[in-house]
């Protein structure tokens, strides 16, 4: 998978991609993570990307002719399967979206900052626009950087358990199991034996038992769903 993110300010990204996880995704050569700086297609010489809307109100918008220039000169590199748009009214982000993201070959994530972007690049680029949730943050790149942690994760041959990903809360709209490590005592308090048990049949009913347990009590809704 190849993920081209677009932003004004790159050096966000650096420190995220380059540890755990996204960091042995590209190692592997399972992602492939491209950053460009919108200012870098600016054609005005102060390299503006921001101007003030028409009609008044606070606040600066992004300029449609950098973000626009640059799509266009990614697009004749490659197809894109989605070009997306980090934005708190778009559709929420949840394990289901990130599933049916993760089987594309190419995508683009542009982060929005200031007051937003012009209407015109959604309107002609723009394949679909996510949200990562009901607040606002100061610009799309920390969405982006949930996004790509999210898709890349569940890439087959990403983490060294392949199952582990599909035991993941949200998988099949449940919460994860309780999970537990040594030492089996500590200050009174036990593992469940029968964790300890070797019985991998009685081991998998606990934990399908304890995943729809706990998401009944800690997210109704959810529940629902897995139920519906």
């Amino acid at each position: 998978m190849r993920i081209d993110i677009l932003t004004i300010f790159p050096p966000m990204f650096e420190g995220v991609f380059q540890h755990s996880i996204i960091k042995r995704s590209v190692e592997k050569g399972h992602a492939e993570l491209v950053i460009h700086d919108i200012r870098d297609y600016a054609s005005n010489k102060h390299k503006k990307v921001d101007d003030y809307p028409f009609g008044g109100g606070s606040g600066m918008v992004m300029m449609i002719q950098p973000i626009a220039d640059c799509i266009e000169a990614l697009k004749k590199e490659r197809d894109y399967d989605e070009i997306i748009f980090l934005t708190p009214d778009g559709v929420t982000f949840d394990q289901g979206l990130a599933n049916q993201l993760s089987l594309n070959k190419n995508l683009i994530l542009l982060c929005g900052h200031y007051k937003g972007i012009d209407e015109r690049i959604r309107e002609k680029y723009i394949t679909r626009e996510i949200s990562i949730g009901d607040y606002v943050l100061s610009g799309g790149e920390l969405a982006a950087m949930v996004l790509v942690d999210s898709l890349v994760r569940i890439i087959p041959g990403v983490l060294n358990d392949e199952t582990s990903a599909l035991s993941d809360s949200f998988q099949n709209h449940l919460l994860s199991a309780p999970v537990y490590t040594r030492p089996a005592s500590y200050d009174g308090m036990e593992v469940p034996a029968v964790l300890l048990s070797g019985n991998d049949k009685e081991i998998r009913l606990w934990s399908e038992e304890q995943a729809i347990s706990r998401t009944q009590k800690r997210r109704p809704d959810l529940y629902q769903k897995y139920t519906g």
